[in-house]
């Protein structure tokens, strides 16, 4: 029978981290390792960690220091890689989610021979734990057929917390690239290109929205971020396009977005993009009425100088 690993990240998370454990501990498909990264934080995180020592099977690991989201879970993966064998399950966790009592049963049961990555749907909540709506996936006007280039373009549909794949993977994953701006974006590259992903309707996580989240339900960055962030996202994925096994098509698209980018980091329009935007606006934007695409697509000809002068945009 396969081991079922839960990889969680934490950082000043006291006020949520005992609900999320408590969770934990009600799975009646219990855990047989859960590796807990404490990411330098400056409350009771890790001590709360520590008092679940007795309840729950952890091995923790405290840093000294704040390194950000992506490089915990790629510390707890890489220890992760090397207590598993490739057949057995890695779950990951985010410390302010409560977690369905049947998660891990559900996922265990649903992942097949083919399929290297799992993943289910949540209810929403709020910080006071009010669920606000039924379906993460309709909430956030998720795709289930979302291909690389879409992935590329930003846009993903795999929820990390939602999630559980084959530990072989790791070999591939790990280490998780400095560049990568989310980390489940990329394992879910990385799946669907080594075995493939399978989607279930069934909701496995109440999925927490407080304003504070690391990041899913965080409010629009600036237009200087985003750009920055598309900028190293697409350099990132360039440089490793052995292990995301790109077509020549995806590596275009690539190119493309990337040179779009930095010319609109610069200047003021790139209108002689406008075509290939248009072309390409299935894959660089959410579904949405024809009116909110039209905007969004001529939204991506301005530059940050003249998105400045117009409507102030950092």
């Amino acid at each position: 029978m396969a081991k079922i690993c839960i990889v969680l990240a934490t950082y000043n998370g006291e006020k949520y981290l005992s609900q999320m454990l408590d969770s934990l501990v009600a799975q009646t498909r219990p855990a047989d390792m859960i590796i807990a990264i404490d990411d330098g934080s400056k409350d009771s995180s890790a001590q709360i960690l520590e008092s679940y020592a007795q309840k729950l099977p952890l091995q923790i690991h405290v840093s000294p220091q704040n390194q950000g989201h992506r490089a915990a879970f790629s510390k707890a993966l890489e220890i992760a890689r090397t207590n598993l064998g490739p057949d057995d399950l890695i779950a990951l966790a985010d410390q302010d989610d409560i977690w369905l009592p049947h998660k891990l049963s559900i996922l265990e049961n649903e992942i097949d021979a083919v399929h290297s990555l799992i993943f289910g749907d949540a209810q929403v909540i709020d910080g006071e734990g009010k669920i606000i709506a039924e379906s993460w996936r309709t909430k956030s006007n998720i795709n289930l057929n979302t291909t690389i280039k879409h992935q590329i373009a930003g846009i993903n549909h795999v929820t990390g917390c939602l999630c559980m794949f084959k530990a072989k993977l790791l070999y591939t994953i790990l280490p998780i690239p400095e560049g990568v701006t989310v980390h489940d974006r990329w394992i879910a590259m990385i799946a669907e290109r080594n075995g493939g992903i399978k989607a279930i309707p069934e909701r496995v996580v109440q999925y927490r929205i407080h304003g504070a989240n690391a990041v899913g339900g965080k409010s629009s960055s600036s237009m200087s971020n985003t750009l920055k962030l598309q900028e190293i996202w697409a350099t990132t994925i360039l440089e490793n396009l052995t292990l995301l096994k790109l077509t020549d098509s995806e590596i275009s698209f690539t190119q493309r977005l990337l040179s779009i980018t930095k010319q609109r980091m610069n200047q003021n329009l790139v209108l002689d993009e406008i075509f290939w935007i248009f072309m390409n606006r299935k894959y660089l934007f959410l579904e949405a009425p024809q009116l909110t695409t039209a905007k969004r697509i001529l939204f991506s000809v301005v530059g940050l100088p003249l998105a400045k002068k117009l409507w102030g945009k950092e």
